[in-house]
């Protein structure tokens, strides 16, 4: 018995590729060392990164200072440490202990900042449950309307005793994420009629129509969008009705996004083969019925990555509403460091604000990746 187990881990042994055919150094062979030009590449590259993870590491962690003391005379924070620390090449993370709360909320009252904790929550788990295939029914859009009267309900306060808190104070990350979401939940819709439009034949005053909406908008940057839907729009709107600024914004973001968005589809649905439209018609199945059930989910399913690279634009360029006054994330931010006892350490809030989002576009790109293997498996099969 022990010859024969023997015999068989000799021979698995040997049926084992050696290191150099399989594994990471022969990975590394491959990729990085496969020739002498590459070898210089991979060792230059490498001195570089390592030196400047040191000096980061030594700045980050080692030489930075994360707390500060309160001063007994004012009562106030003492930043000596901290300027000490610069002077030394480390970090002040204090500013962050001391101003986070108006970072990611901006002017919303101090007292009254659980309710904006909560709404940032409730996106989350927004996203998080919008995600999951298994909701993907007729009760998802229950979910969105439960959900965003929630969130309405605590932002404005004034009923089930909550105090009433106008617009003009919110600020911070939940109106980021609420120029986001409202921004691009109703531009796609609008993206998808506009595209259609476009590829219209039979209805040439709406292609006309399409037509020049989308150039118009997409001639012009979101900042000259933002600035006259903040001073022109009232105009044109009846004296009794003027919608605040925030709404403004929005509808300027929400007409801005659908405009990339339709030319996204567009280009998804080009790229159909013509054979898929001929087997719909083939099938006798009405013009909507045809697109919505056939031809629009092929089309999707192909644009899935510029689709999320312009979600994930958009979701950056809501930091733009500063033009007009409000106070998003970034913004929130840049108002922070204005006191002057942590204007020296803008450098660390910033950093922080760069995590933020990026956590939240990297999730979209993983987000995306996962659809297109998955729906590039029922493809295949």
């Amino acid at each position: 018995m022990s010859t024969a187990t023997t015999t068989h881990a000799s021979v698995a042994r040997r049926d084992q590729p050696p290191m150099l055919v399989a594994g990471p150094i022969a990975w590394a062979r491959a990729n990085l060392f496969n020739s002498v030009w590459s070898s210089l590449v991979t060792l230059a590259l490498s001195y570089f990164l390592i030196k400047y993870a040191i000096s980061l590491i030594d700045w980050a962690f080692i030489k930075s200072v994360w707390t500060v003391p309160t001063d007994p005379a004012t009562g106030r924070l003492d930043p000596t440490a901290c300027r000490v620390a610069k002077e030394e090449g480390g970090a002040c993370w204090a500013v962050i202990w001391d101003r986070y709360r108006f970072i990611l909320f901006g002017r919303y009252p101090f007292d009254e900042q659980w309710r904006a904790a909560i709404v940032v929550v409730l996106f989350l788990g927004l996203y998080v449950v919008s995600a999951m295939r298994r909701f993907w029914r007729a009760e998802l859009a229950l979910i969105w309307i439960a959900t965003l009267t929630a969130i309405g309900v605590l932002m404005w306060g004034g009923v089930l005793g909550l105090r009433y808190v106008p617009q003009d104070e919110w600020g911070g990350l939940p109106i980021t994420l609420i120029l986001a979401t409202f921004g691009l939940a109703f531009a796609f819709p609008i993206a998808v009629l506009v595209a259609l439009g476009r590829r219209s034949t039979s209805l040439p005053a709406v292609k006309l129509l399409c037509v020049v909406y989308v150039e118009v908008i997409r001639g012009v940057p979101l900042i000259s969008l933002l600035f006259m839907a903040s001073v022109m729009f009232p105009l044109f709107m009846p004296a009794d009705l003027n919608p605040d600024k925030l709404l403004r914004a929005q509808i300027a973001i929400i007409l801005f996004a659908a405009v990339y968005l339709a030319e996204v589809i567009r280009g998804g649905l080009q790229a159909l083969p013509k054979g898929q439209y001929e087997a719909a018609d083939a099938l006798g199945l009405s013009y909507w019925k045809k697109t919505f059930l056939i031809i629009l989910p092929q089309a999707l399913r192909l644009v899935i990555p510029p689709l999320v690279n312009t979600f994930i634009g958009f979701f950056k360029d809501t930091s733009l509403v500063l033009i007009i006054g409000i106070f998003d994330l970034l913004t929130s931010g840049k108002v922070a460091v204005t006191e002057p006892i942590w204007q020296a350490f803008s450098t660390e809030v910033y950093i922080m604000l760069g995590l933020i989002y990026f956590c939240f576009c990297f999730s979209m790109s993983r987000y995306s990746r996962g659809l297109e293997r998955e729906f590039g498996q029922s493809v295949r099969r």
